[in-house]
């Protein structure tokens, strides 16, 4: 663990991304988090499970984000994620099955009750500082969400992606372009809802449609197929953006967020 220390003022802020991925579900599994402290810097956290599930997962990315952080003084920590089950389980569930002896509404065993434990242990260690539980919508093009869930896949396809740790001028994702506030979705109803193992969040991969990914590198707009081509062309760049797109309306929306002619030639 690192250890977070400075004579920074009293209140300070730490933003956190974190995702999971499974491939089956269950199946081979990874997590991943992003990291950004107080100091500047950034680390990149993320591990893989032979068999596991995306729940699982999700709340193991969200575990290993925290247990990084050792402050000497009160943290406001925004914590983003896709998950509704990490979410609505830390704020809301949790207490419902402690008092019941870890049983859920139908009186089974919590799914997944160690790791909830060590998830109320960490938020509980870290106190006074307040966690704000951010929900983001998974695979909108959001870099920071992103970045993470790359780095969860890599992980459960066994072909984990260098971690990054380092100062945050220099880290290829741009982490100042937050996600907009968002509800946390209605949960469907199923045995997640009662700690069961069901996929949440990020759990199902599927495409709604064409999507394009638009980079903006070094003055030139480039549009990319595949998150893949787009993260190999912005990787290790420093100011650069990239954005996912669902349709051209979306793609001039983007080159207009970014201070750009939405007429401007994309190569």
């Amino acid at each position: 663990m690192s250890d977070l220390r400075s004579d920074a003022e009293s209140t300070s802020s730490v933003l956190i991304f974190t995702d999971g991925a499974c491939t089956g579900n269950p199946g081979p599994g990874g997590w991943a988090s992003i990291v950004a402290l107080p100091d500047g810097t950034v680390r990149e956290l993320g591990g893989g499970v032979a068999d596991t599930t995306n729940n699982r997962m999700e709340l193991s990315a969200t575990i290993h984000a925290l247990a990084i952080l050792e402050p000497a003084y009160p943290l406001k920590i925004n914590l983003y994620t896709d998950s509704t089950y990490v979410i609505r389980g830390i704020t809301q569930w949790i207490w419902g099955w402690r008092s019941k002896g870890w049983k859920n509404n139908e009186g089974k065993d919590v799914a997944n009750r160690e790791l909830w434990e060590e998830l109320l242990r960490q938020v509980t260690r870290l106190k006074p500082s307040t966690i704000d539980w951010k929900y983001v919508r998974g695979h909108t093009g959001n870099p920071g969400n992103e970045r993470c869930d790359c780095i969860a896949v890599s992980f459960a396809t066994k072909k984990p992606e260098k971690l990054y740790a380092g100062p945050r001028d220099a880290y290829f994702v741009d982490l100042d372009e937050l996600p907009e506030a968002q509800p946390v979705p209605d949960q469907k109803k199923s045995t997640s809802t009662a700690g069961g193992g069901k996929p949440s969040g990020g759990a199902a991969r599927s495409s709604s449609g064409p999507t394009t990914y638009l980079s903006y590198l070094a003055g030139i707009v480039t549009r990319h197929s595949t998150w893949a081509d787009c993260e190999k062309h912005v990787k290790g760049r420093s100011n650069a953006k990239f954005k996912k797109a669902k349709s051209a309306e979306e793609e001039k929306e983007i080159l207009r967020s970014w201070g750009l002619d939405s007429s401007i030639s994309i190569k």
